[in-house]
């Protein structure tokens, strides 16, 4: 296994995460009194398990089909229309 590679993954995801609509409902769940808060820790981490198989079983599939280069420009370009319509409705 390529630590670097993996070091980069976890850190990039992990940022990502925080503070993200995900971590709220986590936290939001976590306050009930009649849940347990390792039932919320196990059911949180099979959810985002299962999303991140998803995410990585259809990017295979995807750059099976296009090329990485383009893909990588698609996402930037989604990235900035994301930003720049976030910027615009915070106006």
């Amino acid at each position: 296994m390529d630590w670097k590679v993996f070091l980069t993954i976890f850190g990039t995801v992990f940022l990502a995460e925080l503070g993200d609509k995900t971590q709220l409902a986590t936290v939001l769940f976590a306050t009930r009194e009649s849940l347990h808060p390792f039932v919320v820790f196990l059911a949180a981490s099979a959810a985002l398990i299962a999303a991140s198989a998803i995410g990585v079983a259809a990017g295979s599939f995807i750059a099976d089909q296009v090329d990485t280069k383009v893909l990588s420009y698609i996402a930037g370009a989604g990235f900035v229309i994301i930003g720049a319509w976030t910027i615009w409705n915070a106006s």
